[in-house]
């Protein structure tokens, strides 16, 4: 493990030089005595090399995609094109102010209303809300939408809505914020939403139905047609979580599948910062006459100009973000749109699905891999259970001893309807040689299990941390340095 700055301390040394005082200043003057220190500070006194050096060593204890693969399904740990950040960077966008004139801004809110309308073609859909920060705070908002067009209609009974068991978990969070209630279903023996269970759900309380497509098992549900007749039977609304949209970019819309309300993750199709909490982007986009229910202002034109668009406010839900939402997290996004274009956009979910199944099928003789009979979209999900049973080890401990291997882990224990599941998606931003190299680490370890099982439950061996233990670390969370 790297050293603290304090223990590179070395009494008298320094990392500066600063100029002799030649003001005559009382500090007690400028400074309130109750605020003066009493003691010195205790600081270390290192060179400025040792700084240098201690920071870099800490930065390359983290993993991110620039250092390692980072195939964590559900994420799209992908690549960001570093011409995103420096444009994103640059003072035209940074010195502004959400307080300026729309005289003065022309520029920023004609690249708002492009993305708005750019992502309401890629998706099929009307009109898109760019002021969700996040996807949950997308379905959060999507799921409002929903509340307000049915007590419009005068349906305010309608309060359930509807989730297969693969959902992610955040969709039964958002849920029940939002004022309904969950109902599950479960998925069938080839990991799609089992038909008939639905129907048995639904009724005249269905409020809608939240889906991912392709769903959390990396399977395209072929059903979505049907099920959308189902829910739209009873004037349910269908919800898309667009966790997975890298999957299907530029080859199928939404919108034109059945689908009402949907949220784009930004910070995973579209390439802009993923990770740590934020920021993110969830923008939202609905069919035509869900519009009017969408948070207010919207980005119009007129004349040549463009401006904040309060028109709808009648039936809008209002804020739910200040001002306009991560606009530099949503203007990478709209570069990234803008360089790959319409072939370049499809192209992306084209080779996101074939190294997905690539890994897939090099590994399914080495794990359990419960879907195997059919292709996986972007990602699959494959099981330690062979490892467990036989040798007594835990998808947990593949996961430790792939950190050993110079790689991130891959999502493990969800979705929960398989066990002992490890989901891999290696986006489309890897190559060949590094997808092989993956593989022969992940049949490396399968050896491992059964030659050597020891090595993978002591594993990570080589981190700068060795294993903790997971649940007390969450329910005793201590980041505080000591001496």
């Amino acid at each position: 493990m790297a050293s603290t700055i304090f223990e590179k301390h070395t009494p008298g040394r320094k990392g500066y030089t600063l100029p002799a005082n030649d003001v005559d200043i009382k500090l007690e003057k400028c400074i309130p005595n109750e605020f003066s220190r009493k003691e010195e500070t205790r600081l270390p006194e290192v060179s400025e090399l040792d700084v240098m050096r201690h920071f870099l060593e800490l930065s390359q204890m983290n993993h991110c995609i620039e250092k390692g693969f980072y195939p964590l399904g559900s994420c799209t740990m992908k690549y960001n094109p570093k011409i995103n950040e420096t444009l994103a960077r640059n003072d035209a966008f940074n010195n502004l102010h959400p307080f300026q004139g729309e005289g003065t801004t022309q520029g920023v809110l004609e690249i708002m209303h492009e993305l708005q309308n750019d992502l309401a073609e890629i998706s099929g859909f009307s009109k898109v809300t760019l002021q969700p920060v996040a996807g949950a705070h997308g379905e959060f908002t999507g799921l409002l939408i929903m509340k307000a067009y049915h007590d419009y209609n005068g349906n305010s009974h309608k309060n359930k809505i509807i989730l297969p068991d693969s959902a992610h978990g955040t969709n039964p969070a958002s849920v029940v914020l939002a004022g309904f209630e969950v109902v599950e279903i479960k998925s069938n023996d080839k990991g799609l939403v089992d038909i008939e269970d639905l129907r048995a759900h639904v009724d005249e309380n269905t409020a809608g139905f939240m889906l991912t497509n392709p769903n959390t098992l990396g399977l395209f549900e072929t059903q979505v047609e049907e099920i959308s007749e189902i829910i739209h039977s009873v004037d349910g609304l269908m919800y898309m979580d667009g966790a997975n949209f890298n999957a299907i970019l530029g080859i199928v819309k939404p919108g034109e599948m059945g689908f009402d309300i949907m949220h784009y993750n930004l910070h995973k199709t579209f390439a802009t910062p993923h990770g740590g909490g934020g920021p993110g982007s969830g923008p939202i986009g609905v069919r035509d006459d869900l519009a009017k229910f969408l948070p207010a202002p919207m980005v119009d034109k007129k004349d040549d100009k463009y401006f904040l668009d309060y028109s709808h406010t009648d039936n809008s839900l209002g804020k739910v973000h200040s001002f306009f939402g991560n606009f530099a997290v949503n203007l990478r996004a709209y570069i990234y749109i803008k360089m790959l274009g319409t072939k370049g956009l499809r192209r992306v979910s084209e080779n996101a699905v074939i190294n997905a199944n690539y890994i897939q099928k090099k590994l399914e003789k080495f794990y359990d891999i419960p879907y195997k009979d059919q292709y996986c979209m972007h990602e699959f999900v494959a099981s330690g259970d062979w490892q467990k049973e036989k040798y007594g080890i835990k998808t947990l401990d593949i996961a430790k001893r792939i950190l050993d291997k110079g790689y991130h882990a891959p999502t493990i224990y969800f979705p929960l309807i398989v066990s002992e599941a490890m989901m891999i998606e290696p986006t489309e931003t890897e190559s060949m040689e590094t997808l092989d190299d993956f593989i022969n680490s992940m049949i490396e370890i399968a050896k491992e299990c059964e030659e050597n099982p020891d090595l993978l439950k002591n594993a990570p061996l080589n981190t700068p941390v060795r294993r903790v233990d997971d649940t007390l670390a969450v329910r005793q969370l201590n980041v505080k340095f000591e001496l």
